[in-house]
């Protein structure tokens, strides 16, 4: 697989994070955030993980579990951060402080544990997706700036910086499907329990179900299996900076769907984020473009 594509598939991974938030506003508000990311893994997880064990396509005698459940535990933590960071402190906040953390937290997991010491065309990159996001960040017009949800924002964008590490050694000795469907259903198991403490009234209603098997199928299963398939071919650091893309969409839906207002500052702020993922990906071609010239 090119380097381009692979890319491309992590970009269209994260875009489908990005109607995470906005499509929690449609169900009911009764509903607890652990319950939410329980249920969407559930869907998610299980589903996938069927169908694999019916087609008969894993082999769990040669699974590499020790990464499985780093990953699995990562997910399930981060569900309950990020859902609560949302209802706290707003789509566009929540999504923004989330995922523009997590490529610094994923620069230096890999500088400490892995001695990769991130290079300049990622640092450039991550600093203009960074600042956009502190432009979003600015804005508070319409928006609620929590100091809790900003917190578990954080802790949020830690974890997925770690499960992007963990599950690239998964990536290493299986395929981006089978991967996604054990992660997520260890992950699920671990959040179910949840579900008899946490309120759940209103998530068996229509407009509940409908939005958990959205979250579950295309948010969950779809989405992380671009960017599991995108992510074996490059650098996680690089990967989670590219799912920037994230809040670049919550954003723009925030404004067109849930009508939140962002002002000149925050659409620089977007503008800013684009231009980040942009130099990493062009940056990315000409690199694969350079290596393959010198072999």
């Amino acid at each position: 697989m090119s380097q381009r594509f692979s890319y491309f598939l992590v970009l269209l991974g994260a875009v489908l994070w990005g109607t995470t938030g906005t499509a929690q506003t449609f169900m009911p508000q009764t509903i607890h955030p652990l319950a939410v990311g329980a249920s969407r893994l559930a869907v998610g997880g299980f589903t996938l993980l069927a169908v694999l064990l019916i087609m008969r396509k894993i082999d769990f005698r040669n699974w590499p579990w020790r990464p499985t459940i780093y990953a699995a535990i990562s997910m399930a933590v981060f569900q309950y951060l990020f859902f609560s960071s949302v209802r706290l402190t707003g789509i566009a906040i929540g999504t923004v402080v989330t995922i523009g953390s997590a490529p610094v937290f994923s620069g230096f997991i890999e500088w400490f544990l892995l001695k990769r010491r991130p290079n300049g065309v990622w640092m450039i990159a991550t600093l203009l997706a960074i600042v956009g996001c502190a432009l979003l960040f600015i804005n508070k017009d319409g928006i609620v700036v929590n100091p809790i949800g900003v917190t578990m924002s954080l802790g949020a964008g830690l974890l997925f910086a770690f499960y992007a590490l963990v599950n690239k050694e998964v990536l290493e000795k299986t395929e981006a499907i089978s991967a996604v469907a054990v992660i997520f259903s260890v992950s699920a198991l671990m959040l179910l329990p949840f579900l008899l403490r946490f309120e759940t009234e209103g998530l068996l209603t229509g407009s509940g179900i409908a939005v958990v098997i959205y979250l579950g199928i295309a948010t969950t299963s779809v989405a992380y299996i671009l960017f599991s398939t995108g992510l074996k071919h490059i650098p996680s650091s690089s990967a989670v900076t590219l799912s920037l893309a994230e809040p670049l969409t919550a954003a723009l839906l925030s404004v067109v769907i849930v009508r939140e207002k962002l002002d000149l500052t925050s659409w620089i702020g977007i503008a800013m984020l684009l231009g980040g993922i942009l130099v990493l990906t062009l940056s990315g071609r000409k690199s694969k473009k350079s290596h393959v010239a010198n072999e």
